[in-house]
């Protein structure tokens, strides 16, 4: 395990034992690295580095353009996706990947609610990632539908996994009521598009199981 800092974002890398494996990309909301790279452990998945990001600045590192609170106890989110990724690609991965023997063989992105939106997102920005899952995504995420029908990804994913809580919709909030229709309706798009998806619906809502949820994640792309 090697840990180091970026402009205030902490980052663990849990580097694989063999060279050239795949590494993950996951971004949280707090310090569930260790728990979710323990889980995965657990799962028997293929060798691979987990590089776990957090300290991050959430409602504006994971969010793709600006909107205002969306509920009266709520922050408005001030759109820093495209400043972050920069960041992630320049100085957080170059570093990462000097910990990691070889060279990673894929790269893929993971994150949980504003995170799982972001893994998404970035796929319209960089051409890094081939794999990425969405882990209780914050699709309800105003005009993102939109974005995804209307616009190209800089490359084709190999893979895409997407998984929500069947409580996380059964909300008056009109923005998140949205979420599994959403999901749903981006992950059939993707699927009609040729690319290798699931969807998955776990019982609980949006704070339920993060950590086995994030690990379920990335064992399926991992697996692919």
């Amino acid at each position: 395990m090697r840990k180091f800092t970026v402009q205030n974002k902490k980052i663990t890398v849990y580097p694989a034992v063999s060279a050239d494996s795949p590494i993950i990309y996951l971004h949280t909301y707090s310090e569930e690295g260790e728990d979710v790279y323990r889980e995965l452990k657990e799962k028997n998945c293929p060798d691979f580095t987990l590089a776990a990001i957090c300290g991050l600045d959430w409602d504006r590192d994971m969010s793709p353009w600006d909107i205002p609170p969306i509920s009266e106890n709520n922050t408005p989110c001030t759109g820093g996706a495209d400043e972050y990724l920069h960041l992630l690609e320049e100085e957080i991965m170059p570093r990462a990947e000097k910990e990691i023997s070889g060279k990673a063989l894929w790269r893929g992105i993971a994150g949980y609610s504003l995170g799982g939106l972001f893994a998404i997102y970035s796929l319209y920005c960089s051409d890094v990632f081939l794999r990425a899952a969405s882990i209780s995504g914050s699709l309800w995420f105003p005009d993102f539908k939109e974005y995804v029908f209307s616009h190209e990804m800089k490359t084709t994913p190999r893979c895409l996994y997407f998984s929500l809580g069947n409580k996380e919709c059964k909300t008056r909030n009109p923005y998140m009521k949205t979420v599994q229709d959403n999901t749903e309706k981006i992950e059939a798009f993707y699927q009609g598009k040729g690319i290798d998806t699931t969807f998955e619906l776990n019982p609980g809502n949006h704070f339920k199981n993060p950590v086995k949820r994030m690990a379920a994640g990335i064992a399926w792309i991992l697996n692919r």
